[in-house]
């Protein structure tokens, strides 16, 4: 039996060495001191030597999709090299592939590379049911996360854990790095507004990685009944969440690279507008354009694509701002959301009240119904900001209690 929430660190060891030369006749100055070499990360997958043994003769379900690698090699190539095929698999949005454009629902389906069966965890069942988990000893989670609250693996990760609690199966989380781990921003989610691109009180951007996160749904008692699951995390090795990680994979399609993942956090607002923000275009997540819109130098026009096939404003062009030009590492020193991008297009649009959705997303991907009212009214940047930190004060006290990594510096 896998004991809750262990956690098994691997520490590195360091080795100096001094060489020093002689002269004959003189003192040689001071060499310069060596350059610091940064042992490389590696996620919680790599560490096979810590979960093979856990999974041997059992039957297990591996919650993945094509981020779920080890070096170049998916893990269930990995699984069925080593005689530990999993019986059953699980995906989330995007689909086991991570071929599926935004929003799609899929259902069940035999993976064609493979030949297992695939239960989709993203339609009008995002759940696993009892029948799904049936003749499971284990459930393992591999997913590269991007670290802010409406990105909906963190909802495949809660509902993996509430179902599995309430068949008393253990969950066993693979850690993976976090690109938007170094800082932490946003309003506290009020949880009148949960939603499946929202569900616990953490702010937008909680700086935290996947099993972190796992280890505080299952003490805040946020499963369903408070349930508790039966959790094990696999840690990283020298994982440091103050340094840029460039991923191997990119997460979804619509985030293809790092700066649009450093960007998703200032943007992701833009879902709950009528604003493009770039998908149907070869730099989704890095433009931001609107047919009326009275500012900006950039035009674009979004066309159906394999990423999105009804992108906001199809076929339309649009005037506004190109992103891809911005340093990656800017944007990653800036460590906060920039409101800025949202405040500056909702000023460029004629008619005001044709910015936010009349759905009213906004208050989902925001947690809220604040940051709406607060724009509409002409608030600036440093006053909406002022309004989210004491629920950041109070984050950060419940967040120490579940980190598995050094903190912020």
């Amino acid at each position: 039996m896998i004991h809750s929430l262990q956690i098994l660190l691997f520490l590195p060891s360091w080795f100096f060495m001094l060489i020093c030369s002689a002269c004959q006749t003189h003192v040689p100055p001071a060499a310069a001191p060596a350059p610091t070499v940064l042992a490389a990360m590696h996620p919680g997958a790599w560490q096979t030597d810590a979960y093979f043994p856990l999974l041997k003769d059992q039957s297990f379900g591996l919650v993945c999709n094509h981020t779920s690698t080890i070096g170049f090699t998916h893990l269930v190539d990995t699984l069925i090299r080593a005689r530990l095929s999993p019986t059953r698999m699980f995906a989330p949005e995007h689909g086991f592939r991570g071929d599926l454009p935004d929003g799609q629902f899929f259902g069940n389906k035999q993976d064609a590379v493979t030949g297992l069966e695939v239960v989709s965890l993203h339609g009008k069942r995002k759940k696993p049911t009892a029948e799904d988990l049936e003749g499971l000893d284990l459930l393992v989670f591999d997913i590269q996360d991007v670290g802010v609250r409406c990105y909906t693996y963190l909802s495949t990760l809660h509902y993996i854990m509430e179902a599995a609690a309430e068949k008393g199966i253990p969950v066993l989380v693979l850690d993976r790095p976090n690109p938007n781990g170094h800082y932490i921003d946003g309003a506290v989610l009020d949880t009148s507004f949960q939603s499946f691109v929202g569900m616990h009180p953490v702010p937008l951007v909680y700086g935290m990685t996947i099993g972190e996160y796992a280890r505080m749904i299952n003490g805040e008692g946020w499963l369903a009944n408070g349930a508790h699951c039966d959790l094990t995390v696999i840690p990283m090795t020298h994982y440091d969440r103050n340094r840029m990680q460039e991923l191997p994979e990119h997460p979804s399609p619509n985030l293809p690279n790092l700066r649009s993942i450093l960007l998703y956090p200032s943007l992701c607002f833009f879902e709950g507008t009528s604003f493009s923000i770039g998908r149907g275009t070869d730099d989704p997540f890095q433009l931001i354009g609107h047919p009326d819109c009275t500012s900006g130098d950039t035009y674009f026009m979004p066309v159906t694509m394999p990423e999105s096939t009804y992108p906001p404003q199809l076929n339309r062009q649009c005037r506004g701002w190109d992103l891809t030009d911005l340093s990656v590492r800017s944007i990653f020193e800036t460590k906060r959301i920039d409101l800025n991008y949202l405040l500056r297009a909702y000023a460029a649009l004629p008619d005001p009240s044709e910015f936010f959705l009349p759905s009213r997303y906004i208050e989902k991907l925001s947690g809220g119904n604040t940051l709406q009212r607060q724009i509409e009214a002409g608030d600036d940047e440093d006053a909406i900001r002022a309004t989210w930190q004491s629920g950041l004060t109070e984050f950060r006290r419940i967040r120490e209690k579940y980190l598995i990594y050094p903190d912020l510096e």
